[in-house]
Formats: structure tokens, sequence, C-alpha cells
């Protein structure tokens, strides 16, 4: 298969590195033409000594992507819309591997792209995937979600399968990109508390009670309950909560250590989705009226700029609630 890949960042370049070993052909574009110059001379834009296989090359022409039939859309979810309001892609099947909800809109990635585009397969591939770890061929597992043919899913699912890259099919596409978008609102909440030295029994209950407070806004947006407690969900949270690498926790750590947001970002040099996310969030947890602390409380943190021990000390004084109330 030819596939075209919408962002030549980590994530995109993985998706091609991964795509390449499996004996396809891919396309990356990029605006970057930096990173344009470095794939195209066979080199990873942004691990060092890293070859790339053969097989992936780069275009900073947008136009390109409407000739390819299998089209990966890795960019930041907020530039989503722009660039794909200036394709017209025609029957292809297009896979959104991007992780965030629209700012106003609330909307989801694959939502967007059936917006912008008339002729459109979607799916969505989510799931615990650091794009470093994904680059170098170590294991992995990750979800496909499709809300259409399940013959077309399966398809794409033996063509992205691998030993070090298992693929799941879930048809809950509400669900899988909703758990990619939520978790890393709840990665920044983890990494405030690990930042101001709260320890590993905070991590784990915001950990925990991050997975009620996502299935809770999930179920209202139409999403299945159990889908939280898959790869998607549950998985992504932990691995994004938890890790180093994770760019969500990073910033909620450098908050917690007396950064702002404006200086951690400035820090990270690259785009934290959660940061993002968590304004199309916490307006439409309060327009549904879904209850939702922790995202309230990262929220005024990150958003509004309120003064975080009075945000957590309120967060603290909360009245206790049943454990499983949605």
């Amino acid at each position: 298969m030819e596939f075209f890949i919408l962002g030549g960042g980590r994530w995109g370049t993985a998706l091609g590195v991964h795509l390449a070993r499996r004996g396809h052909s891919v396309l990356i574009y990029d605006v970057n033409e930096e990173a344009v110059r470095r794939i195209n001379e066979g080199l990873h834009p942004y691990l060092r000594d890293f070859e790339l296989p053969r097989g992936i090359s780069a275009t900073s022409e947008l136009g390109e992507a409407e000739a390819f039939r299998e089209v990966i859309c890795a960019l930041p979810t907020q530039a989503v819309r722009e660039v794909f309001s200036r394709l017209k892609l025609r029957g292809a099947r297009v896979i959104s591997a991007s992780k965030g909800l629209e700012i106003h809109t609330f909307r989801r990635v694959t939502e967007i792209i059936k917006e912008t585009q008339e002729d459109v397969e979607v799916f969505a591939l989510s799931g615990p995937s650091f794009a470093e770890e994904v680059s170098k061929g170590l294991p992995t597992a990750v979800v496909l979600a499709y809300e259409g043919s399940a013959d077309s899913a399966r398809e794409l699912q033996r063509e992205l399968n691998a030993e070090n890259f298992r693929i799941y099919l879930n048809d809950d596409i509400a669900g899988v990109e909703l758990g990619g978008a939520l978790k890393n609102v709840i990665a920044i909440a983890c990494g405030i508390s690990d930042g101001l030295g709260f320890g590993y029994n905070a991590r784990a209950a915001l950990i925990t009670r991050g997975l009620v407070e996502m299935t809770r806004i999930g179920v209202r947006l139409g999403a299945r309950r159990e889908t939280f407690f898959g790869l998607s969900g549950v998985g992504d949270l932990i691995l994004t909560a938890t890790s180093d690498l994770s760019r969500n926790r990073t910033f909620g750590f450098l908050l917690g250590q007396g950064c702002s947001p404006e200086e951690a970002l400035g820090r990270i040099g690259q785009v934290v989705e959660g940061a993002k996310t968590v304004v199309a969030l916490a307006e439409l947890t309060e327009k549904m009226n879904i209850y939702a602390p922790i995202t309230s409380a990262v929220y005024r943190v990150v958003v509004k700029g309120e003064d975080l021990k009075e945000v957590l000390r309120e967060m603290l004084l909360r009245s206790p609630r049943e454990e499983f109330l949605l």
C-alpha cells in the first residue's frame, strides 16, 4: 500500500517508520522544510543517529495527498480543520492518529475530517504508543477504531499489524478518540502532583479518579463505558500519566515546580495537546453540566492562571462521593 502521512512530527514519522518496515511506501507531508530535507536524506528528523528504513520520502506540497487512497492524520488537533479544508480527498480512507478536541466546537478529529471531506471513510488509531519507542520497533499495542465497514477496518488491521505493533479493532470510534484526548488532561494533573512532590499515592489516586472522570464524560458523549478500560483509555492514561517521555505529564510537572504555563510550554518546545484540549473540555463539561473536578482544576491553573496551591486545596476539601457515581 501507499500511505500519505499529514504531519512529519515525532508521531507521524514514527508511523511512517513502522509502515515502511511493513513494506509500504510512505510519503510524509510537513511544513517544516528542515524536517522534509532530513527525511529525504534518510534521517529521522528528531532521533539522532537513526536512519530511516527505505520507502519513506517527504514533501511540503499538501496537494499531493489527493492522489492517495490511504491517508493518516498526525497533525496537532487545532490545525486539522485548516489543513483538511485545503484538500479534496476522493474515496480515501483517513486514519486519525491525532489526540484532542477542537476548541469551541468540541469536535473529535474524525468529526472534523468528515465535516471538511465529502467522500472519505474515517478511522482512529489510539493507544499507549510513544513515538520514540514505535520508531525503535519496541513492542506496542494500539486500537484501530471504525464506524463504517468492518471489512475495510480488517484490511487496514492486516496491513498495519506486526509482531511489534499489535492492532486491535473497536467499533466505538467516539470512545477511542475521547480516551486519547481526555487522558492528556489527567496526565497534566498527575504531572502537577509529581512536581509538587505529592508522591505515588496521590498519583495513583489521580489516575484512578481521572479514569472515572474520563468515563463519565465519554458516556455522556455517546461512548461505551468499557472502551475506557481498554488500550485507548486506561492503557494510554497509565503511559501518559507516569512516564518522563510524556509531554503532557512533563508540562504538568513543570507547573508543579513553579513554572508558568508559558514557561513550561517554552521549555518543552513541542505541542502539548492537553493544554489545548482542556480549554475545549472545560467549556464542554460546564455546558453539559458534567461533574469533572480534575478537568476544572487543570483548566483553572493552565488557562485562568489561578494559584496552584489554592486550587489543589479546594480539590482536597471537596465532599467525598460514591466511588462509581457517574
